[in-house]
This record gives structure tokens, C-alpha cells and sequence, in this order.
């Protein structure tokens, strides 16, 4: 969002973490930790925001199933207390979700209406976030995603082409299908949404296509000219984990897409533009 803002210059833009810091392009960061009330609507009453985006969460899949509580109060209490705050100033809130609120046992994408079920303590803890959210602040949009990678921080394609330089063989999940969403193109689609009025409700968000974490791997060697890396395909059996992941999470964006009149790009294409900005 932070390198979008420079070609949107007709908002004021605040960006936040728990810690001071620099943004991605310099700026100096604002320290902000939203899971105090008093804390987030002062802030949000003496910079006079009239809309937020939380991109914030807990999102240490595994690690949430032993630190539930630290999981409830970054992923249910803090879009609370935001959209509170917010909402007091008729404002809106844009609150960034998962495809973890679903079960993973639909064959066909899921829907934004669709029935909720979520297997894992992240799962429950994003859907009431988006409860708490959209009963605090009147003008709410959830916006669901997934398999979210960027240029920045720590995501699964950085962590591929890492293990594809420094082993020779590597096994990665065929049987969990879903669709990577490239960071940028998410921000876009928020960025449109803002500047064409925001429309309460639910949506979907990812780029097109569908795929295994296998074959998005074999992208990602291929794409970066990794050759001597010889990836199989695992059972999600042979990978136990804490946290149960959804055997298929492609997300339906047909909402989102008539809404705003966006057209979003196909997985691979918004993959090698990634790698492009990392090699």
C-alpha cells in the first residue's frame, strides 16, 4: 500500500506499526498498538482519519494454535477497537482477511456468501475479526484473500527461491489447491476501492487461476532459472502440522470484479513480475 500512495497523493496518509519505523520507500512509521481502545481512538480522533485499512493480523498459522489469546487480540479484539474508532467519525474501515475462515472442502470457489467454517484457531480468530468489525463500524468492507506474497518480509515464494539455491532436492504439498495472490496487485484493488467509494460488504480477493503449492513451487524455480533443485510432491500427510490448512481454498472475486470493474491479473503473470523486482 505504502509505495501505491505517491500516485494517489489526494489522501493523507498515516501508516502504523506497534514499533516506530521506517516505511518501505523511507518515511518515518508511526508507532501505534491496536490492541489498546484508548490507545487506537485517540490516534485515530487527533490525525482526524476518516478511514482505515488493517492489514494487520496474527499470522503465524501454527504458532497461533499455542498462543490463541495473542491470535484473539490482533485478529478479533484490534479490528474492533479500529472499526469503533473509526466509526464514530463515519468513517470506513477496509479489514484485509483469509480464505482460513473456510473449511477447504468445497470443489468449487468459494463464494463471499458462502457458509463459514474454519479449522484452525488463525481461522477463527480472522472470522470474528470480521464480525467484530462489521458490527462497530457501519461502513465495513472485508476483503478475503490468500497464499499472500510480496517483494517484502517473509512469504513462501522468498522462501522457495532461498531452499532452491541451497538444497538439491525438496518436497512441497500437491493436494492443498488454491491461488497465490500477489501483495501489489491486493493493494491496487483497495487502492480502486477507496478512491471509488467504499461499498460495505464482503468480497474476495486473489489473482486468477488455480494451483497446488507443488506446481506454484515448480513456477517459482522455473521463473528464477532454478535448475538444480529437484522438487516432489507430498501428501499434506506427510507434512503434519499444528494447524489444519484448507485442502482448497480458490476464492469466487466475481463480487469484487463487478463492483469496482477490475480485471485481475493471472497468477503467473503477477508471479514473474515478483520475481523480476527480487532477482
Amino acid at each position: 500500500m505504502q509505495l501505491l500512495e505517491k500516485d494517489n497523493c489526494q489522501h493523507t496518509y498515516y501508516n502504523t506499526d506497534v514499533r516506530a519505523m521506517e516505511t518501505a520507500d523511507g518515511r518515518p512509521q508511526q508507532s501505534l498498538d491496536i490492541t489498546d481502545r484508548e490507545a487506537v481512538a485517540r490516534f485515530v480522533d487527533e490525525h482526524q482519519i476518516d478511514g482505515i485499512v488493517n492489514c494487520a493480523a496474527y499470522t503465524a498459522v501454527d504458532k497461533a494454535e499455542a498462543n490463541e489469546e495473542t491470535a484473539r487480540l490482533l485478529n478479533t479484539v484490534a479490528p474492533c477497537y479500529l472499526a469503533e474508532a473509526v466509526d464514530r467519525r463515519g468513517g470506513w474501515l477496509i479489514q484485509i482477511s483469509t480464505d482460513y475462515v473456510f473449511d477447504g472442502t468445497n470443489h468449487t470457489p468459494y463464494k463471499p456468501d458462502d457458509p463459514t467454517c474454519p479449522n484452525s484457531v488463525y481461522g477463527r480468530t480472522k472470522l470474528a475479526g470480521e464480525v467484530q468489525a462489521m458490527q462497530a463500524c457501519r461502513r465495513t468492507m472485508i476483503i478475503r484473500t490468500a497464499w499472500l506474497y510480496s517483494t517484502f518480509g517473509n512469504n513462501f515464494v522468498k522462501t522457495m527461491l532461498r531452499l532452491g539455491r541451497e538444497k538439491s532436492e525438496l518436497g512441497v504439498i500437491f493436494d492443498q489447491i488454491g491461488t497465490p495472490t500477489y501483495a501489489r496487485d491486493l493493494a491496487l484493488c483497495i487502492m480502486t476501492a477507496i478512491n471509488g467509494g467504499i461499498k460495505p460488504g464482503i468480497y474476495h480477493y486473489s489473482n486468477e487461476g488455480v494451483i497446488s503449492w507443488y506446481d506454484f513451487t515448480k513456477a517459482i524455480h522455473r521463473l528464477a532459472g532454478i535448475t538444480q533443485c529437484h522438487v516432489r510432491p507430498l501428501h499434506t500427510s506427510e507434512y503434519p502440522t499444528p494447524a489444519a490448512r484448507p485442502h482448497y481454498s480458490v476464492l469466487d472475486k466475481t463480487k469484487i470484479k463487478q463492483a469496482y470493474n477490475i480485471e485481475i491479473p493471472y497468477w503467473e503473470d503477477s508471479l514473474a513480475e515478483c520475481i523480476r523486482q527480487l532477482l
